[in-house]
């Protein structure tokens, strides 16, 4: 993929956990948590600084499958991002269960106790999930 890098959104309303693809797409890495107004400026920067080809967007269906009330406020939040940067392509990657492996991967690598402080971490490693699940299926 030419033309920027491919970023990885965990969306909350609260928090909005970001990733960031190697140059090759292989590996996503972490480049952190904000508030869902602070991920336009930071995109921005981005955008300036290297290009955005691909965002993929973690969509929330319920365990069942359908949607619900959260893939409509993500949907709400894609239209804002696509309206600020109409030349860079998005993709709604599912995202079950990736704040749970979120939480399981950081307690197998610190302490077993996630307060306040590590919910950052868990939004930016599901962001992180969310685009390595998807480098893995589209390459």
């Amino acid at each position: 993929m030419t033309g920027g890098r491919t970023i990885g959104i965990d969306f909350g309303t609260k928090r909005v956990g970001l990733a960031i693809a190697d140059p090759l797409n292989l590996f996503s890495q972490p480049v952190g948590t904000y508030s869902p107004d602070e991920v336009v400026d930071v995109l921005k920067r981005l955008k300036a600084d290297e290009g955005l080809a691909l965002i993929v967007i973690g969509w929330p269906f319920e365990e069942d499958g359908s949607e619900g009330k959260a893939t409509e406020r993500v949907q709400n939040y894609l239209n804002r991002l696509a309206n600020l940067f109409p030349k860079t392509r998005f993709v709604k990657h599912d995202e079950r269960y990736t704040t749970h492996q979120a939480r399981e991967l950081i307690k197998a690598g610190s302490k077993p106790s996630l307060k306040k402080s590590g919910r950052g971490r868990v939004d930016t490693a599901a962001a992180c999930i969310i685009l390595q699940e998807y480098l893995e299926d589209a390459y």
